[in-house]
This record gives structure tokens, sequence and C-alpha cells, in this order.
């Protein structure tokens, strides 16, 4: 009876541990690394298979998120913004129109959604972010975070996905009061206001640390990349990043102390050292070559990989030091970096989907295929869920297998 009661237990807790992995922004959470078992180490020259598609999301950019093995994902129908819910076999079990979406340049939904504790959360082109009950789709909260925090939109539409940190929900108004804010999730009430260094947003989705003496947010706006304490919404330090455009929209990667900051638009990457327990940070290398202008970073080991956007090429570097170990030639102008068990996974703009090693060495490519299917801009970052790997391109999903 008693080693009944254990393995009932004990599956209990599979179950739950199961149920508990959520896909939001690049991953479980936002390295753009996926923990998963049993991927294949190369593909056909046809590329793996395809097992099922959907065509009809309308326009858009934004990424698959995964909660309670539902898929959400948005797009842009004439000038509303609809959220598709598909199972893991692809059908379409549900969708719902959250409000305004961009339809004025690169049309289409760009936000990806986050998913928490039963409910959802939005941050359409025009500003609209809204919470969603998970199970009915109903509307629980709703604010225009330019209307209710006194800023305005930028020129390419805001492109955020929601960070939740315990009971609050981060966001970047990029006012010159209400420059980054914390909500209540449940109620949508401000719990506090940082002032930042009053510049516009910058497209870029936060980043929490929470191994530093103060736990804290960083994130880019316009011209500065920004620390701020979770708890209280105090900046702790800022440190000036510029480009052409005030366009920031990779999320900084984080690891061994230092954080990786890096954009497009005649700028590259600036490495920084968090010291004082986080409260302060120095810079330790900077390059104009690894110029990603929203592809994405990974860090593997020591190393950092990612593709440059005005430098058309592959890049490695040396994550302490920044040392350059390759550069190789990209058939385009950019690519979307992920990366699992040690392999890139890497979309470029011309829509091939390319599987590499990952290793200081060379871009050692494996194999590699194209995608025939969907509309517009190949931008959309891939995910990797259960040995599927989903890849949005426009109005099209697609769900290959990859185990």
């Amino acid at each position: 009876m008693k080693k009944t009661i254990i393995i009932l237990a004990l599956s209990v807790f599979a179950a739950i541990g199961a149920q508990a992995q959520t896909i939001q922004w690049r991953g479980e959470d936002r390295t753009g690394i996926y923990k998963e078992p049993n991927l294949l180490k190369s593909w056909s020259s046809n590329g793996p298979e395809m097992l099922w598609h959907f065509n009809g999301l309308g326009e858009g950019h934004s990424s698959v998120a995964i909660a309670n093995e539902k898929i959400y994902i948005t797009g842009l129908t004439v000038d509303k913004g609809i959220l598709y819910v598909f199972d893991l076999n692809g059908k379409l079990l549900n969708k719902k129109e959250y409000g305004g979406e961009w339809n004025t340049s690169y049309n289409g939904s760009r936000g990806t959604v986050t998913a928490n504790e039963g409910k959802l959360y939005i941050i359409s082109g025009t500003g609209d972010l809204v919470c969603l009950d998970e199970k009915t789709l109903n509307l629980v909260w709703k604010k225009n975070i330019f209307k209710d925090f006194d800023s305005k939109n930028i020129t390419w539409g805001i492109n955020e996905s929601p960070l939740i940190i315990n009971e609050k929900l981060i966001v970047t108004p990029g006012g010159a009061k209400n420059n980054v804010v914390a909500l209540n999730k449940t109620t949508g009430t401000l719990i506090w206001s940082c002032a930042g260094e009053g510049d516009l947003s910058a497209y870029c989705s936060p980043l929490y640390i929470s191994d530093q003496e103060t736990p804290q947010v960083v994130t880019m706006t316009a011209n500065h990349i920004l620390g701020i304490d979770v708890a209280t919404g105090k900046k702790l330090w800022s440190f000036e990043q510029k480009n052409r455009h005030a366009v920031h929209a990779n999320t900084p990667v984080y690891g061994d102390n230092m954080i990786l900051c890096t954009s497009g638009y005649g700028k590259g990457s600036t490495m920084l050292r968090l010291t004082n327990g986080g409260r302060n940070v120095e810079k330790v290398w900077e390059t104009s070559e690894l110029d990603s202008r929203m592809g994405g970073i990974v860090k593997i080991g020591d190393y950092a990989y990612g593709s440059g956007d005005a430098n058309r090429y592959w890049f490695c570097y040396n994550w302490k030091t920044g040392e350059q170990m390759y550069k190789e030639k990209l058939p385009g102008t950019g690519s979307v970096t992920i990366a699992a068990n040690n392999m890139l996974y890497c979309y470029s703009d011309k829509g091939e989907i390319i599987l590499a090693k990952a290793t200081p060495e060379k871009f050692d490519v494996v194999s590699r295929f194209s995608i025939t299917l969907g509309t517009d801009q190949h931008w959309a970052h891939p995910v990797i869920y259960k040995g599927i790997l989903y890849v949005r391109h426009g109005d099209a999903l697609m769900a290959y297998k990859i185990s």
C-alpha cells in the first residue's frame, strides 16, 4: 500500500512538472536556449518532417507561446489583433480579438504572448496591454500604456513581451516620468514607476536578473541600457547605448555576472559587468561587428553566438574577453538565433533554417532547408517544444518534427 502511494505521488509530481513548462518570449527564461532531450543531430536534404501547418494568422511577426499544452500566437486582420489558440496537433481551438494592432508599416502583431498562472498578457503594436483569462479568453483588464502613462508610440510600433516577476508585470511605456512600470498582474494597478533616463521605448523585451544582491530588471530604451531594482522601481544604473534609429530590439543576455547588449543600425555589442551587488556596471568590451538588429544572441559555455545585420556574417565571440572566434558569410542580411543541446538553430531573413554545431572553431553547418509557406519578412523567432520546431512566417505557422 505504501509503495502504491509513493508511486501515485511521484506520478502526480511528474504531471505537475510536465504542465508547469511554459514557453514565453525566447523560451522559458528569455535566453533563447531550449532544454530539449533527444533532438536530431542532422536533417534530411529536404529538412525535417512537417507535421502540420496553419495558413491564415494574418500579418505578424510574433512568436509562439505555449502554456498548459496549448499554443498561443497573434496576428493582424484589417486593423485588429487576433489571438489564436491551437492544441499541439495544430487544431484551432479558439480565437479572440484583443484590440487595435499595428498596420502602418511592416504591418502585424509584434510582441509574443506571456502566459502566467491562468492568464494571458499581450501588448499590441498600438500600445494596448490586455490581460485575458486563459480558459475563457474573457478580458480581465486592459490599459493603453501610452495614454495611461503619458508617453507615445515609436516609429515601427512598440514590440514588447510583458515580463512577469511574482505579482509584478513589467512593461516599458517610455514616458519621461513613467519610463518603465510594474503593474499588479491580477488587477493592472500600478505598483511602481521608474523614470529611467526619460527615453522612448526601444522595441526591447526586458530580462530579469535574480542572482545579484539587488535583483533587477534590465532593458534597453532609446538611448540607454537600464538596471532597475525589481522590488522598488529605483534606477540602479544606466549606460549609454545609441544607434541611428533608437532601435534596440534584442533582449539582453546574462551570464557570469555579465550582460551582453546587442543593437543594429551602426552600434554593435556592449558587454557590461555588474558590480557592487548589481548596483553598478562597468564596460568589459565592445565591438561594432556583432550588430544583430533583432535576431537575438545565445550564450553557450564561454561563447556568444549570433548574426550581424549590416555586417552580414555569423559570429562567435569569447564571452569574457570579446575576442572574435570566427565570422562566416551570411545568406542574407540577418538571422534569428536560438539553440538547444549545443546546436544552433538559425533562421535567416532569406527564409532558410540552418542547423549548426555550437563550436568556437567555425560556423559548422550540419543541415539546412527553406521555408516555403507564409508571407512577408522572416522575422519571427522560432520555438522548440517537446521535439517540435515551430516556425512562424507571416500568416503561416509550421510545426516540424526534430526529435
